[in-house]
This record gives C-alpha cells, sequence and structure tokens, in this order.
C-alpha cells in the first residue's frame, strides 16, 4: 500500500518513486520516471514531465508545471502559476523535443520561487535564493539571493530563514546578522555565505 497521497482526480504513471508522506492534490499528472521525496506537497493542476527530480519537503503550488531537466531541491518553494521553460529557442515548425533539446535547471535547496514568476532554462537558482514574485530569471541567481523584475536583477539577500539580509550588493566585503533568527552571513563581492 502507497504510503503517500494521491487525489483520485490526479494521474501518476508508472514507473515512479514517491516518497512518504507526500500529497498530490486534484487534476494534477505525474508522469513515469520522475522521482519525488518525502513530505512534498503538489497542489491543484500541477505537471511534472518524466524525469523531473523533486527533493524531500518541497511545495510547488497550483498550476504549475515541472518539465523534463528541472530538478528540486530539498525544501523548495513554487509559489502559484510560476512557470518553468525547458528549450531555449521553441519553434512548432522545427520540433525539439529530445532528451538533448531540453536544458537543465537547478533550483537548490531552500529556495522559493514567487507567484507567476519564470525560470528561463539553463539557469540555476541558488540555494536560498529568493524570485520576486512576476520576475523572468534569465541568468544564474546567487546562494541567498533576492532577484525581482523583469529581465530579474540582483537587488539584495535574504537569510535561509526568509528574512532580507542588511548587505549590499556590489563589491567588497561585509558581514551581518539576521534581525529575525540571528544567523550570521559574510559576502565577498556577490558571494554569500553563512558563519
Amino acid at each position: 500500500m502507497a504510503n503517500y497521497f494521491v487525489h483520485e482526480s490526479a494521474y501518476v504513471d508508472e514507473p515512479v518513486e514517491i516518497g512518504e508522506g507526500t500529497q498530490i492534490w486534484h487534476f494534477s499528472h505525474v508522469m513515469k520516471n520522475v522521482v519525488i521525496g518525502k513530505g512534498c506537497r503538489f497542489g491543484q493542476n500541477v505537471f511534472i514531465a518524466s524525469g523531473v527530480k523533486v527533493g524531500n519537503n518541497v511545495k510547488v503550488q497550483n498550476n504549475v508545471s515541472l518539465y523534463t531537466g528541472v530538478v528540486l531541491e530539498d525544501d523548495v518553494f513554487c509559489g502559484p502559476s510560476m512557470v518553468f521553460t525547458n528549450i531555449r529557442n521553441p519553434r512548432s515548425a522545427y520540433p525539439r523535443n529530445t532528451a538533448d533539446d531540453y536544458l537543465k535547471t537547478v533550483v537548490g535547496r531552500g529556495a522559493s520561487i514567487g507567484a507567476n514568476a519564470t525560470v528561463v532554462c539553463g539557469h540555476n537558482i541558488g540555494s536560498c535564493a529568493f524570485v520576486g514574485a512576476g520576475a523572468v530569471v534569465t541568468k544564474n541567481v546567487p546562494a541567498y539571493g533576492l532577484v525581482v523584475g523583469c529581465p530579474a536583477k540582483l537587488v539584495g539577500w535574504m537569510c535561509a530563514c526568509g528574512e532580507k539580509l542588511e548587505m549590499k550588493v556590489d563589491a567588497g566585503k561585509e558581514s551581518c546578522s539576521c534581525s529575525a533568527c540571528g544567523a550570521r552571513y559574510k559576502r565577498d563581492g556577490n558571494v554569500v555565505s553563512k558563519l
């Protein structure tokens, strides 16, 4: 007996790996050869294409499609109706639908992607990064980076707990503590790490 939940309106194609405690809700579709970790939650109308890998404790809100090439590490949050692409230069008259055509996009552990954001394929989002609602990601986002706008621009830094850090976005070195949880960080240029 399965130790995960699939709503009666959802489809799960075999073979798949789905971890304990995961929930797949209304009108969702999980294709074959997908790996999903423990304790994940997939909202209504979520599509997960073959070959996608999802870590533990991932939350994917309503109306999100995870296309081939997408990897979500542990503790990732995908807001409602955010979009991943998987082909750099699609053309209806020139189909590009082989494994070599799909570009990989990795979303690092603890990252959050806001509602209606778009992540263009082939660009990675670093651990604990935060993509603002409606942003269009057209280049890699550094770990702990806060990006907003179209195209998305680095405007700040985020703590792993989800609060904004008081650090600049420019050259030089500095350190700070999170005002909410007290975690300490250092920045060297545009590389932030937890102390």
